[in-house]
This record gives C-alpha cells, sequence and structure tokens, in this order.
C-alpha cells in the first residue's frame, strides 16, 4: 500500500509535491517535539539530571527548615515594616539560588516581603534573555512553587515557595528538542531537493549522452512529475532519432543497391546500342543499317523500361510523408486552382472554371494541397489535348470538399500504358489527408476528381 500511494504521489506535480512535503515535514517536527517534550523526565533520570527537574525533596527539606525556623522570627505588619523585615532576612536566606521566597499574612493575605532567587538578580545571566521565551514554550513547567502555612512568633503567616531549579536542564532540554525538531523538518526538505536535483542531473547527464551521439542509451523512468515527463519525452525523442537515422541509413543503402543494379542493367543495353551505332556509323553493312537502326529503337525501349522500373521503385519506397495540418481558408484553394488555370492557359489550354465562392476552413495541409493539384496540371500539360477545354470544378457540400478537372486527352496518349507517377504522387498524399482521387477516362476525356473531409 505504501508503494502505491508513493507512486501516486510521484505522478503529482513538483509544486503540489512540494506542498504536500511540507505539510508532513510540518506534521513530523510537531510529532518529534512532543514525543522528546514528553519524554523529558526519563531522559533527565537517563543523564542523572532526574534532581534538577524533580525538585519535590528539596521544596519538603526547606518547607519544613522554614516551618521550624518562622517561631523564631517576627512577621512584619506591613511591607513598610523594615525592621522587621530585615529580620527575616536569615529565615529568607535559607532558600538556594534558584529559589524565590515570599511572606503573606496568613489572616489578611496581604504580602509582606519578597527574597527573589538569586538567578534572577543576576543581570548578566542569560537565564533571564531566555526567561519569557522559555516560558512560553514550556507554558510554566519550569516553575514549581507550593505555599507553606507558618507560625511567626506574633502571628501566622505563609510562605510561597517558588523554585526554578527546573530552568537549569528545562530550558536547554526544550531549545535542543526544539533545534531537532526544526533540524528534522529542513531535513525532510532538503531530502525532497536532494532527490530533484539528482533527477535533473541524471536527466543532463542522458542530455550530454544524447549529444555526443550515442542514442542507445535509454533515459531512465524518472517517475510522473515534470522531470519524469520530460525524461519520458526525451526518451522517446531519442528512440525517433534513432529510428530515423537507421531508416536513412537503410534508405541510402537501398538507393546504393539500386543505382548499382540500374548500372548494371543499363551497361548492356547500351553497350550493344553503342555497337549498332558505331556499325551504322563505318558503314561496315549498309545493306543492314536499317535493321540495325531498328534494334537501336528497341534498345532505346529497354532503357526506357528500366528508367521506368527505377521511378516505379522511388514511389513505392519513398518515406510516408506525415501531413502538418492547420486550419486553412477555401480561399487558398481557388487561389492555386486560378493559378494553375492561368499557368496551362499560358501553354495555349482553354481552362473553363467553376469555383463555389463561399469561404470556410478545412483542416489540412497547405504544401500537400499545393503538390497534388501541380501534379494534376502538370499531367494536363504532358498529356493534354489543346483543342478540348479543360474544366475546372470546386464545390462545397456540408462538410465535404470536391475538385473535379475534366480534359481531353492527346490521340498519341489516349488508352497508353503510362507510369502516370505524378498521378500515383497524388492519390498518395490525398490519401494521407483522409480524402480520395477517382480517375475515369471515357471518349477521350479525362476526369480526375478529389474528395475530401473538413478533418477533425
Amino acid at each position: 500500500m505504501i508503494k502505491t500511494i508513493w507512486k501516486k504521489a510521484s505522478c503529482l506535480k513538483i509544486r503540489t509535491q512540494f506542498a504536500l512535503l511540507i505539510l508532513c515535514a510540518l506534521i513530523a517536527a510537531f510529532a518529534m517535539f512532543e514525543i522528546l517534550w514528553t519524554s523529558k523526565f526519563s531522559v533527565f533520570n537517563l543523564l542523572g539530571l532526574g534532581g534538577y527537574y524533580n525538585t519535590y525533596g528539596d521544596d519538603i527539606r526547606l518547607s519544613d527548615r522554614l516551618y521550624e525556623e518562622a517561631p523564631n522570627y517576627e512577621l512584619p505588619e506591613s511591607e513598610e515594616d523594615e525592621e522587621r523585615i530585615k529580620a527575616l532576612e536569615p529565615l529568607l536566606g535559607l532558600a538556594d539560588k534558584y529559589t524565590s521566597i515570599s511572606i503573606y499574612g496568613l489572616d489578611d493575605g496581604y504580602h509582606r516581603t519578597t527574597r527573589p532567587a538569586d538567578i534572577l538578580m543576576d543581570q548578566d545571566n542569560p537565564f533571564l534573555i531566555f526567561l519569557g521565551i522559555g516560558d512560553q514554550l514550556t507554558a510554566g513547567d519550569f516553575e514549581d512553587f507550593r505555599y507553606v502555612p507558618l507560625k511567626f512568633s506574633n502571628g501566622s503567616g505563609s510562605a510561597l515557595i517558588m523554585s526554578y531549579k527546573r530552568s537549569v536542564v528545562l530550558y536547554p532540554y526544550t531549545f535542543i528538542s526544539l533545534f531537532l525538531s526544526i533540524l528534522l523538518f529542513f531535513l525532510i526538505i532538503l531530502f525532497f531537493i536532494r532527490r530533484k536535483m539528482k533527477s535533473v542531473l541524471k536527466l543532463k547527464q542522458e542530455i550530454l549522452v544524447m549529444s555526443s551521439g550515442d542514442l542507445s542509451h535509454p533515459v531512465p523512468d524518472l517517475g510522473g512529475d515534470e522531470i519524469g515527463i520530460l525524461a519520458r519525452e526525451l526518451d522517446h525523442m531519442r528512440t525517433s532519432l534513432n529510428d530515423n537515422i537507421e531508416k536513412e541509413q537503410e534508405s541510402r543503402q537501398a538507393n546504393q543497391d539500386l543505382i548499382t543494379a540500374l548500372s548494371h542493367d543499363l551497361r548492356t543495353p547500351l553497350t550493344i546500342l553503342n555497337g549498332y551505332l558505331e556499325v551504322i556509323k563505318l558503314k561496315k553493312n549498309p545493306g543492314l543499317a536499317e535493321e540495325y537502326l531498328d534494334r537501336c529503337l528497341l534498345k532505346t525501349k529497354d532503357i526506357k523500361e528500366l528508367t521506368d522500373r527505377m521511378f516505379e521503385y522511388a514511389l513505392i519506397s519513398e518515406e510516408q510523408e506525415n501531413p502538418e495540418l492547420t486550419w486553412i481558408s477555401t480561399d487558398f484553394i481557388r487561389q492555386c486552382l486560378r493559378e494553375n488555370a492561368d499557368f496551362i492557359r499560358l501553354a495555349g489550354f482553354t481552362p473553363k472554371l467553376r469555383l463555389d465562392e463561399d469561404s470556410v476552413v478545412l483542416r489540412s495541409d497547405k504544401t500537400m494541397l499545393k503538390r497534388i493539384l501541380d501534379n494534376l496540371f502538370s499531367n494536363i500539360f504532358k498529356y493534354g489535348d489543346k483543342k478540348e477545354k479543360v474544366r475546372i470544378f470546386f464545390g462545397i457540400q456540408k462538410e465535404t470538399f470536391t475538385i473535379q478537372i475534366k480534359n481531353g486527352v492527346k490521340a498519341e496518349h489516349s488508352g497508353e500504358d503510362k507510369n502516370n507517377i505524378g498521378l500515383k504522387s497524388a492519390r498518395k498524399m490525398i490519401r494521407l489527408l483522409d480524402g480520395e482521387l477517382n480517375v475515369s477516362e471515357t471518349s477521350g476525356l479525362f476526369t480526375v476528381k478529389l474528395t475530401f473531409g473538413a478533418g477533425d
């Protein structure tokens, strides 16, 4: 259960952890002070200082002596009876330096005289400095007092015995207990700060390791707070970066292998082609020149097929892109369509635009949309029939956006099995945008229809 609580606490934010820690540290410090305070008598006995705290025996002995000696003295009539007060000094002198004695009349209860303890009279005694503080901290526990009835030669009175002997051990013990409790509080806080600083230093070390180029060393789990989240994200970044580097190396190796293979495949038809051309140039067999030219044309077709295969391979093995989705106005799409329409118009085509003029927003990738449209209009430029109008439509219905382009196809390209690299690239990108690309060709008219939604 403690592990579960600790795990949940480690997932809290650092400032929340710190606030809870301060509360727990305060409780622990207060509990420690209470334990030390309630155990003070046992501690004093253990240290052999019990006699300073338990003054009961001393008070009884002093009370007995005062009771025995009081009949030898007269009770002063009032505080102004200086003669009798001075005569009482030997009786009051029976108290030690930690004890004060005050004399009162028993019948009227009026104060007659007081002999303060010597430690209260010493102005250089540190005891006086901490008297007020100690009184508050110990709730008056440093004082021990008792009333003793006395019979003087001329009447009855009473003595108030106030002993401060406990203060000899109680004051230092109180301040030591307080110091230990405060020390415990700060030790708990410093322990928390030290743990967090160790986590930060670990994170720093991991960053230095990564900066040196070592991406194989995993970043340790540093908890669920902000430092732990930063460590996890750093580890994810390390993993992603390492994967990207490995994929880049694999891609580079694959491209190298492709170039090597194509170089080998192209060398044979090029060598043969070169041989036929040299024969024709040298006119060694004039009767076979036409046949050699036909063979040269066949070899150029072989070379074209090899280069087409290269493009197909590059298209299939291309690393999948990740679109950067942002909110885009439909004004941007209309602008791209108009720009491309102007491009093909300069090339001799006749574009006819029908664009929905409503301005709404959709979530998509600007760069990909622009590339898709560039590829489609590039195909029109290469294979389109300039005698036919290029019909461009853009419509908005609820949260669906549609772009449709119709154009004629040159007779020499109609029905031809082309690689359509631009069209394949456009289809690949529109899928990344969660859209569809449909193509149809009927009666010499080529139609491309793009459909995509508003996005999340």
